[in-house]
């Protein structure tokens, strides 16, 4: 303490700043470290001042944020994010650093939490960048206050801030439920569902559809609405009670739009107490949880969002030669994506940013002079990798860390010790995940995984490679933790205090809901064997037989056995015992055998379509199944439909393929159904049909047997135009799924009037062999 203050019976000091920001950072750390305060008073939610303490751990690495949720309804959460270029971390981390009492001053989040949070107005620093000049206040701002550290702007910021502060209007009383737009804001609000964003305008509003010229919407006005007032008024009161504390200096950090307000004198405190009377609330948790900067930025729909977290945590961090090391880090990510960027390209670079700094009359060259530079010099103009170093670098991600002794759920504790165990890392950036089932690790990571989905922590996502069908021990997963899960794990510890008793209460509840039929109930079970939920599988087992037993639509157990027949499959790689689901497999197709036939009568296209590819879809999973028993009687209701005269001829083509590709028909056998389908007695749609419905999809048949393609060419031949007509679309759906290689060779033959596969050589030369056989020999390393 100077001379000067020692005997001051007490000293204010208001530090306006903006929420994140590298210069409002940096100026304020060096102005608490020349002011000395003996308490710091910061803008945030009052009841986390127990929360303090754990900044100082070394495990809390920024971005980080504090998180508020009501206790009996965690969807109702607001974050307050902090990056390591916050003033309101800078000033967190100094008097933690420093023994120096910290207090939040800002309305608790019990608080917040109840209110019916509205924005309105305009942008106060839109105002401050106009008046300079400028059309952008992020440019405006970063070109004034980010890209210095002077301690004095802070009070340029309380003039600037007063002066606009005279011209906006105050909000009529009777309105209780409006936001400011404090410039930039601290709060993310998470919506209910169904919620317009904050700040949304109602599409009535805007205007009725086919209004012709709309007239131009006025520019909002600067608002000292009601909810700014009231929580002003609860940062002075607790400025007056650190004053009645003891408390002597006083350093004051909070947004620059309340700066003027909290200046001393602060008045009388009966105003603030009525403005402060009556508030609703709502019983509040807050903790803290891991930020990330992708969700600083604007883009995310943060209302105090920057558009540039990555490129002001460079300001922050790098103080040498910033613009230099920008650069060299941009030709990084170019480099990575293999385009040729030398030292030569940096170094023009970094000369074309500063002089275009120095025409702009700027300090420094700030994130439009080397945004220009980078795609000039080191782009060259291509666009596509200036978004490119955007995403990568302006915006940038990183995701921050909690100390595990942070305030949380069991659910929580138990998610972090399980991803400790099993080595999996939260990360912001996404990362792919192969896994091998054989391994008992992999097989542990997949059944969290698929439990943390179930829960609707969607950590893990499958990847688009992920084969299901055939490949079982293989699966392939992107991982990416988004703060959100914060939420979504607290919202899931209603149903049990570890992932797994969750997982299988909220699969069981899922499964006990009156709308829920085979379909559903057997996805369900496919989850529970993925996921490695025993406590569940008797229930869902139970609940599948039941519904099964009930349902008398056969498109619905058809479409369901694939999935039962999948999860036995599963259950088998994964070491689980499914013999009472082989049961239900087992029941289901004796039901759907017993009425696939009487079901078949009297479709429409669209109809017998679908039923097609349900068909094909229940055949692939029982031949997969590899049940003889199953197998044999499938088939033969198959062969039933195929002699029926009255099923769509779609049905009777598919039927015949399938009974061809299981052996049941030989090639002689298709070419006599194909001829009396393409007899003279049937409609050219109905031929139409029965070929797409024999050849849909698998033009392979028609490339290696000669009859069947003569029978479909001469029937096409003897199409009168009338009948070609009518037919083309049907066959140009048919033939145009086949793949371009299948078409080609279908083609050449037909014009050549010979086999499209040509016939392996019998010939054969003897000493062309024997080359062939010495080469092999000395490869193997054995005498010829």
């Amino acid at each position: 303490m100077s001379p000067a203050d020692a005997g001051d019976p007490g000293q204010t000091r208001i530090y306006g700043i903006r929420h994140h920001g590298p210069g409002s950072a940096r100026s304020l750390r060096l102005a608490l470290e020349e002011f000395r305060p003996d308490t710091v008073l910061i803008e945030g939610p009052a009841d986390a001042d127990p929360l303090v303490i754990h900044t100082a751990a070394t495990s809390m690495a920024p971005p980080v944020a504090l998180l508020g949720y009501v206790s009996e309804e965690p969807a109702r959460a607001a974050f307050w994010p902090y990056a390591v270029f916050s003033p309101e971390w800078q000033a967190l981390r100094y008097a933690v650093d420093n023994d120096v009492p910290v207090r939040f001053c800002d309305l608790p989040a019990a608080q917040v939490l109840a209110a019916d949070d509205r924005s309105g107005g305009r942008d106060a620093l839109a105002e401050l960048a106009a008046a300079g000049g400028y059309d952008d206040a992020e440019r405006w701002w970063d070109a004034v206050v980010e890209s210095s550290s002077d301690t004095g702007t802070f009070e340029a910021i309380i003039e600037a801030m007063a002066a606009l502060r005279e011209t906006a209007l105050i909000e009529p009383e009777s309105d209780t439920g409006s936001e400011s737009t404090d410039g930039p804001e601290s709060v993310a609000v998470i919506a209910e569902p169904g919620d317009a964003p904050t700040g949304a305008t109602p599409a009535e509003s805007v205007g009725g559809v086919g209004d012709p010229d709309p007239a131009p919407p006025e520019p909002d006005p600067l608002v000292l609405d009601r909810h700014t007032l009231i929580r002003e008024a609860h940062m002075r009161q607790v400025l007056r009670k650190a004053r009645k504390d003891g408390a002597r200096r006083i350093a004051v950090v909070c947004g620059a739009w309340h700066a003027p307000a909290l200046q001393e004198p602060l008045g009388p405190a009966a105003a603030d107490i009525r403005l402060l009377k009556g508030l609703p609330k709502v019983k509040a948790t807050l903790t803290w949880v891991p930020w990330t900067h992708s969700r600083l930025a604007a883009a995310s729909g943060y209302g105090a969002g920057i558009t540039s977290p990555g490129w002001y945590h460079h300001l922050f961090s790098e103080t040498e030669r910033p613009i230099a090391s920008w650069l060299t880090k941009v030709a990084g990510v170019l480099r990575g994506h293999d385009l040729p960027v030398s030292s030569a390209h940096i170094i023009e670079a970094v000369r074309l940013a500063e002089t275009l700094a120095a025409l702009r009359a700027r300090p420094l060259a700030g994130l439009s002079e080397v945004t220009e530079a980078t795609r000039a010099v080191l782009c060259e103009g291509d666009e596509t990798m200036l978004r490119l170093v955007g995403s990568e670098l302006v915006v940038g991600e990183a995701l921050g860390a909690v100390p595990p002794e942070a305030p949380t759920v069991p659910l929580e504790a138990d998610l972090r010790a399980e991803a400790r165990t099993l080595r999996l890392k939260q990360e912001a950036l996404v990362r792919t995940l192969d896994l091998d089932l054989r391994k008992e690790r992999d097989i542990a990571r997949s059944r969290l995984l698929h439990r943390l989905r179930l829960l609707g922590v969607h950590w893990g996502t499958p990847a688009a490679g992920t084969v299901r069908s055939t490949g079982t021990f293989r699966e392939t997963w992107e991982l990416r933790w988004e703060p959100e899960f914060a939420v979504r794990v607290i919202e899931a510890s209603r149903w049990g205090t570890t992932v797994r008793v969750a997982a299988e209460a909220k699969i069981l509840d899922t499964a006990a809901r009156p709308g829920s039929g085979v379909t559903e109930l057997t996805e369900a079970l496919e989850f529970a064997l993925l996921a490695e939920l025993p406590g569940a599988l008797d229930g869902l087992i139970a609940r599948l037989g039941s519904a099964a037993a009930v349902d008398h639509d056969m498109t619905h157990l058809l479409a369901a056995l694939p999935g039962v027949l999948r999860t036995l499959r599963y259950g088998d790689v994964r070491g689980t015992d499914t013999s009472a689901l082989t049961h239900v497999a087992d029941s289901m197709l004796v039901r759907i055998c017993a009425g696939l036939p009487a079901a078949v009568t009297g479709l429409g296209d669209d109809t017998a379509a679908a039923l097609r590819d349900q068909l094909d879809t229940a055949t692939t999973a029982i031949h997969t199944r590899d049940h003889a028993a199953s197998t044999e009687q499938w088939l033969t209701v198959l062969a039933r439909l195929a002699d029926r005269p009255d099923v769509h001829g779609l049905l009777v083509g598919r039927t015949v393929r399938l009974l061809c590709d299981a052996d049941r028909f030989d090639t002689d056998e298709a070419a006599r159904r194909l001829a009396a389908a393409l007899s003279v007695g049937n409609t050219a749609a109905a031929k139409a049909a029965w070929v797409d419905g024999f050849v849909g999809g698998r033009g392979l048949v028609l490339v290696h047997d000669r009859a069947l393609l003569e029978l479909v060419d001469g029937w096409l031949a003897g199409l009168s135009e009338a009948q070609f007509v009518e037919v083309v679309p049907l066959l140009r759906r048919t033939f145009g799924a086949f793949e371009s290689g299948e078409r080609r060779a279908i083609g050449e033959a037909v014009r050549d009037g010979r086999p499209a596969a040509p016939a392996a050589p019998t010939d054969t030369d003897p000493e062309r062999g024997l080359l062939a056989l010495r080469t092999v020999a000395d490869i193997l390393g054995v005498p010829a």
